[in-house]
Protein backbone atom coordinates (compact mmCIF):
# COMPACT_ATOMS: atom_id res chain seq x y z
CA UNK A 1 0.00 0.00 0.00
CA UNK A 2 1.13 3.67 -1.23
CA UNK A 3 2.23 5.75 2.16
CA UNK A 4 0.43 8.89 2.63
CA UNK A 5 1.90 11.99 0.95
CA UNK A 6 2.15 15.01 2.65
CA UNK A 7 0.74 17.90 0.50
CA UNK A 8 1.84 20.74 2.32
CA UNK A 9 5.50 21.75 2.73
CA UNK A 10 7.33 22.90 5.87
CA UNK A 11 11.15 24.22 5.82
CA UNK A 12 12.81 20.92 4.95
CA UNK A 13 11.13 20.15 2.09
CA UNK A 14 11.01 24.33 1.03
CA UNK A 15 14.80 24.38 1.55
CA UNK A 16 15.27 21.06 -0.71
CA UNK A 17 12.37 22.80 -3.34
CA UNK A 18 15.35 25.74 -3.86
CA UNK A 19 18.13 23.45 -4.16
CA UNK A 20 16.55 21.70 -6.58
CA UNK A 21 15.28 24.79 -8.59
CA UNK A 22 18.79 25.81 -8.42
CA UNK A 23 20.58 23.02 -9.89
CA UNK A 24 17.65 22.20 -12.56
CA UNK A 25 17.78 25.76 -13.89
CA UNK A 26 22.05 25.40 -13.99
CA UNK A 27 21.52 22.67 -16.13
CA UNK A 28 20.15 24.76 -18.77
CA UNK A 29 23.27 26.81 -18.18
CA UNK A 30 25.97 24.17 -18.60
CA UNK A 31 24.15 23.13 -21.43
CA UNK A 32 24.45 26.49 -23.02
CA UNK A 33 28.21 26.26 -22.51
CA UNK A 34 28.53 22.75 -23.81
CA UNK A 35 26.47 22.96 -26.77
CA UNK A 36 29.54 24.67 -28.72
CA UNK A 37 31.66 22.06 -28.14
CA UNK A 38 30.21 18.90 -28.33
CA UNK A 39 26.59 17.49 -30.10
CA UNK A 40 23.24 16.53 -27.99
CA UNK A 41 23.70 13.67 -28.45
CA UNK A 42 26.76 12.97 -27.20
CA UNK A 43 26.26 15.77 -23.98
CA UNK A 44 23.24 13.14 -22.70
CA UNK A 45 25.26 10.37 -22.98
CA UNK A 46 28.01 11.33 -21.29
CA UNK A 47 26.05 13.03 -18.67
CA UNK A 48 23.49 9.99 -18.27
CA UNK A 49 26.78 7.90 -18.61
CA UNK A 50 29.05 9.14 -16.00
CA UNK A 51 26.27 9.97 -13.82
CA UNK A 52 25.59 6.56 -13.41
CA UNK A 53 28.75 5.57 -12.75
CA UNK A 54 28.37 7.95 -9.87
CA UNK A 55 25.62 6.80 -8.32
CA UNK A 56 26.84 2.74 -8.50
CA UNK A 57 29.61 4.06 -6.50
CA UNK A 58 27.57 5.52 -3.98
CA UNK A 59 24.83 2.43 -4.03
CA UNK A 60 28.38 0.26 -3.71
CA UNK A 61 29.14 2.34 -0.48
CA UNK A 62 26.18 2.52 1.26
CA UNK A 63 25.22 -1.35 0.18
CA UNK A 64 21.74 -0.22 -1.24
CA UNK A 65 19.52 -3.59 -1.65
CA UNK A 66 19.63 -3.88 -5.61
CA UNK A 67 16.23 -4.69 -7.46
CA UNK A 68 15.83 -8.41 -8.03
CA UNK A 69 12.62 -8.48 -9.71
CA UNK A 70 11.83 -7.82 -13.57
CA UNK A 71 8.89 -6.13 -12.80
CA UNK A 72 11.04 -3.54 -10.88
CA UNK A 73 13.68 -2.95 -13.83
CA UNK A 74 10.81 -2.70 -15.81
CA UNK A 75 9.95 0.65 -14.05
CA UNK A 76 12.83 1.46 -13.52
CA UNK A 77 13.07 1.47 -17.66
CA UNK A 78 10.25 3.03 -18.10
CA UNK A 79 11.33 6.44 -15.96
CA UNK A 80 14.78 6.00 -17.80
CA UNK A 81 13.33 7.20 -20.78
CA UNK A 82 10.53 9.48 -19.34
CA UNK A 83 12.73 11.22 -17.08
CA UNK A 84 16.33 11.29 -18.13
CA UNK A 85 16.65 9.77 -21.40
CA UNK A 86 13.64 11.92 -23.30
CA UNK A 87 13.41 14.63 -22.13
CA UNK A 88 17.33 15.13 -21.72
CA UNK A 89 17.52 14.95 -24.99
CA UNK A 90 14.99 16.91 -26.24
CA UNK A 91 15.98 20.30 -24.18
CA UNK A 92 19.68 19.72 -25.55
CA UNK A 93 18.75 19.81 -28.73
CA UNK A 94 16.10 22.50 -28.59
CA UNK A 95 19.28 24.57 -27.14
CA UNK A 96 20.66 24.09 -30.69
CA UNK A 97 17.84 25.98 -31.97
CA UNK A 98 16.89 28.10 -29.22
CA UNK A 99 18.64 29.99 -26.28
CA UNK A 100 18.75 28.53 -22.77
CA UNK A 101 16.11 31.20 -21.14
CA UNK A 102 13.41 30.19 -23.36
CA UNK A 103 14.08 26.85 -23.24
CA UNK A 104 13.42 26.86 -19.30
CA UNK A 105 10.28 29.34 -19.70
CA UNK A 106 9.19 26.50 -21.60
CA UNK A 107 9.99 23.24 -19.17
CA UNK A 108 7.84 25.12 -16.81
CA UNK A 109 4.87 23.99 -18.45
CA UNK A 110 5.93 20.79 -16.44
CA UNK A 111 3.78 21.59 -13.58
CA UNK A 112 0.34 22.29 -15.99
CA UNK A 113 1.20 19.03 -17.03
CA UNK A 114 1.28 17.45 -13.21
CA UNK A 115 -1.89 18.88 -12.17
CA UNK A 116 -3.69 17.82 -14.99
CA UNK A 117 -2.24 14.41 -15.19
CA UNK A 118 -2.83 13.93 -11.37
CA UNK A 119 -5.85 15.68 -11.25
CA UNK A 120 -7.38 12.65 -12.99
CA UNK A 121 -5.78 9.75 -11.79
CA UNK A 122 -4.21 10.33 -8.22
CA UNK A 123 -6.99 10.37 -5.66
CA UNK A 124 -4.93 12.26 -2.95
CA UNK A 125 -3.69 14.70 -5.17
CA UNK A 126 -7.10 15.98 -6.85
CA UNK A 127 -7.87 18.53 -8.94
CA UNK A 128 -8.26 21.88 -7.44
CA UNK A 129 -9.40 25.57 -8.54
CA UNK A 130 -6.21 27.01 -6.99
CA UNK A 131 -4.04 24.46 -8.32
CA UNK A 132 -5.58 25.45 -11.46
CA UNK A 133 -5.01 29.44 -10.73
CA UNK A 134 -1.98 29.15 -9.21
CA UNK A 135 -0.63 26.54 -12.41
CA UNK A 136 -1.68 29.73 -14.78
CA UNK A 137 -0.06 32.22 -12.62
CA UNK A 138 3.16 30.59 -12.84
CA UNK A 139 2.67 30.20 -16.65
CA UNK A 140 1.57 34.11 -16.87
CA UNK A 141 4.97 34.68 -14.53
CA UNK A 142 7.75 32.85 -16.95
CA UNK A 143 6.34 34.50 -19.56
CA UNK A 144 6.42 37.79 -18.16
CA UNK A 145 10.13 36.76 -17.10
CA UNK A 146 11.68 36.94 -20.35
CA UNK A 147 9.60 40.23 -21.59
CA UNK A 148 7.47 40.74 -24.59
CA UNK A 149 10.29 41.76 -26.92
CA UNK A 150 11.78 37.86 -26.39
CA UNK A 151 8.77 36.19 -26.90
CA UNK A 152 7.63 37.59 -29.73
CA UNK A 153 11.62 37.01 -30.89
CA UNK A 154 11.49 33.95 -29.48
CA UNK A 155 8.50 32.26 -30.98
CA UNK A 156 8.69 33.22 -34.27
CA UNK A 157 12.22 31.20 -34.77
CA UNK A 158 12.21 27.58 -34.32
CA UNK A 159 9.54 26.67 -33.60
CA UNK A 160 10.23 22.71 -33.46
CA UNK A 161 12.95 23.89 -30.85
CA UNK A 162 10.61 25.10 -28.80
CA UNK A 163 8.18 22.22 -29.43
CA UNK A 164 10.53 19.95 -28.08
CA UNK A 165 10.49 21.49 -24.85
CA UNK A 166 7.09 21.61 -24.33
CA UNK A 167 7.50 17.37 -25.18
CA UNK A 168 10.28 17.28 -22.66
CA UNK A 169 8.34 18.93 -20.24
CA UNK A 170 5.13 16.40 -21.03
CA UNK A 171 7.67 13.58 -20.48
CA UNK A 172 9.02 14.90 -17.06
CA UNK A 173 5.09 15.39 -15.68
CA UNK A 174 4.35 11.59 -16.84
CA UNK A 175 7.40 10.03 -15.18
CA UNK A 176 6.14 12.44 -12.03
CA UNK A 177 2.95 10.49 -11.74
CA UNK A 178 4.38 7.14 -12.42
CA UNK A 179 7.42 7.51 -9.65
CA UNK A 180 5.05 7.46 -7.00
CA UNK A 181 5.01 3.45 -7.43
CA UNK A 182 8.82 3.07 -6.83
CA UNK A 183 7.83 3.24 -2.60
CA UNK A 184 5.55 0.79 -2.75
CA UNK A 185 8.05 -1.21 -4.75
CA UNK A 186 10.82 -0.92 -1.97
CA UNK A 187 13.18 0.77 -3.75
CA UNK A 188 14.93 3.82 -2.20
CA UNK A 189 15.31 7.16 -3.91
CA UNK A 190 19.21 6.19 -4.36
CA UNK A 191 18.15 2.59 -6.36
CA UNK A 192 15.62 4.63 -8.26
CA UNK A 193 18.15 7.15 -9.65
CA UNK A 194 20.55 5.03 -10.42
CA UNK A 195 18.20 2.60 -12.39
CA UNK A 196 17.25 5.37 -14.49
CA UNK A 197 20.47 6.61 -15.11
CA UNK A 198 21.66 2.93 -15.87
CA UNK A 199 18.88 2.15 -18.10
CA UNK A 200 19.29 5.64 -20.03
CA UNK A 201 22.91 4.89 -20.59
CA UNK A 202 22.61 1.64 -21.74
CA UNK A 203 20.32 3.62 -24.49
CA UNK A 204 21.87 6.40 -25.08
CA UNK A 205 25.61 5.47 -25.00
CA UNK A 206 25.52 2.23 -27.73
CA UNK A 207 23.31 5.08 -30.12
CA UNK A 208 26.01 7.98 -29.44
CA UNK A 209 28.90 5.36 -30.32
CA UNK A 210 27.35 4.18 -33.36
CA UNK A 211 26.29 7.38 -34.96
CA UNK A 212 28.73 9.99 -33.57
CA UNK A 213 31.80 7.55 -32.02
CA UNK A 214 33.45 8.41 -28.34
CA UNK A 215 33.73 12.09 -28.08
CA UNK A 216 37.91 13.67 -27.40
CA UNK A 217 37.07 14.64 -24.00
CA UNK A 218 40.87 16.12 -23.52
CA UNK A 219 40.21 18.47 -26.42
CA UNK A 220 37.95 20.45 -24.75
CA UNK A 221 38.37 24.06 -22.98
CA UNK A 222 38.15 24.49 -19.39
CA UNK A 223 34.88 26.07 -19.22
CA UNK A 224 32.87 22.73 -21.02
CA UNK A 225 35.16 20.09 -19.27
CA UNK A 226 33.63 22.29 -15.98
CA UNK A 227 30.13 22.26 -17.50
CA UNK A 228 29.70 18.91 -17.83
CA UNK A 229 30.96 17.92 -14.39
CA UNK A 230 28.35 20.60 -13.07
CA UNK A 231 25.71 19.26 -15.25
CA UNK A 232 26.96 15.18 -13.72
CA UNK A 233 27.30 16.22 -10.28
CA UNK A 234 24.93 18.93 -9.55
CA UNK A 235 21.97 18.94 -12.66
CA UNK A 236 21.99 15.17 -12.61
CA UNK A 237 22.44 13.12 -9.77
CA UNK A 238 22.34 15.55 -6.56
CA UNK A 239 19.11 17.15 -8.51
CA UNK A 240 17.94 13.69 -8.91
CA UNK A 241 18.30 12.26 -5.30
CA UNK A 242 16.44 15.96 -3.83
CA UNK A 243 13.62 14.86 -6.64
CA UNK A 244 12.86 11.66 -5.10
CA UNK A 245 13.34 12.91 -1.61
CA UNK A 246 10.95 15.67 -2.60
CA UNK A 247 8.35 13.49 -4.02
CA UNK A 248 8.12 11.10 -1.16
CA UNK A 249 7.76 13.78 1.43
CA UNK A 250 5.38 16.29 -0.18
CA UNK A 251 3.73 14.78 -3.70
CA UNK A 252 4.06 15.01 -7.36
CA UNK A 253 2.58 18.42 -7.62
CA UNK A 254 4.33 19.91 -4.88
CA UNK A 255 7.77 18.41 -6.46
CA UNK A 256 7.00 19.75 -9.78
CA UNK A 257 6.68 23.26 -7.99
CA UNK A 258 11.13 23.73 -8.87
CA UNK A 259 9.68 23.84 -12.54
CA UNK A 260 8.46 26.99 -11.78
CA UNK A 261 11.58 28.54 -10.24
CA UNK A 262 14.05 27.28 -12.69
CA UNK A 263 13.88 30.77 -15.07
CA UNK A 264 14.21 32.35 -11.94
CA UNK A 265 17.74 30.60 -10.99
CA UNK A 266 18.70 31.08 -14.96
CA UNK A 267 17.71 34.52 -14.82
CA UNK A 268 19.76 34.93 -11.51
CA UNK A 269 23.20 32.49 -13.31
CA UNK A 270 22.81 35.39 -16.04
CA UNK A 271 23.04 38.08 -13.99
CA UNK A 272 26.25 36.79 -11.71
CA UNK A 273 28.33 35.21 -14.67
CA UNK A 274 26.88 36.62 -17.57
CA UNK A 275 26.59 40.01 -16.68
CA UNK A 276 22.62 40.40 -17.75
CA UNK A 277 20.82 43.03 -16.31
CA UNK A 278 17.46 42.60 -14.35
CA UNK A 279 14.64 44.17 -15.81
CA UNK A 280 11.73 45.12 -13.79
CA UNK A 281 9.77 42.93 -16.63
CA UNK A 282 12.11 39.93 -15.01
CA UNK A 283 11.11 41.60 -11.21
CA UNK A 284 7.31 41.65 -11.83
CA UNK A 285 7.26 37.59 -13.25
CA UNK A 286 8.79 36.13 -10.51
CA UNK A 287 6.40 38.17 -8.36
CA UNK A 288 3.83 36.24 -10.53
CA UNK A 289 5.20 33.07 -10.22
CA UNK A 290 5.25 32.93 -6.35
CA UNK A 291 1.75 34.22 -6.53
CA UNK A 292 1.30 31.24 -8.06
CA UNK A 293 3.50 29.04 -5.73
CA UNK A 294 1.18 30.56 -2.85
CA UNK A 295 -2.05 29.30 -4.77
CA UNK A 296 -0.36 25.79 -5.40
CA UNK A 297 0.78 24.64 -2.34
CA UNK A 298 -2.95 26.23 -0.32
CA UNK A 299 -1.00 26.73 3.33
CA UNK A 300 -1.48 30.77 3.20
CA UNK A 301 -5.24 30.13 1.74
CA UNK A 302 -5.64 27.70 4.38
CA UNK A 303 -4.58 29.81 7.27
CA UNK A 304 -6.63 32.92 6.16
CA UNK A 305 -9.34 30.89 5.94
CA UNK A 306 -9.12 29.39 9.36
CA UNK A 307 -8.75 32.58 10.82
CA UNK A 308 -11.91 33.94 9.17
CA UNK A 309 -14.08 30.94 10.00
CA UNK A 310 -12.90 31.52 13.61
Amino acid sequence: MTPAIRQQMGPVEIGILLLLALFWGGAFFFIEILVDHLPPLSIVALRVGLGAVLMWVIVAARRVRLPRESSQWGALAVVGVLSTALPFFLITWAQTRIDSGLASVLNATAPLFVVLIAGMTLADERFTFAKLAGVLAGVAGVAILIGPDAVSAGFSGSVTGQLAVVGASLSYASAAIYSRRFAAMGLTPIMVVTGQLTTAAVLLLPAMAATQGLPSLSSLPLEAVLSLLGIVLLSTVLANVLYFRLLERAGATNAALAGFLMPITATVLGVVFLGERLSGAQLLGAGVIAVGLVLIDGRLLGRRAGTTSG
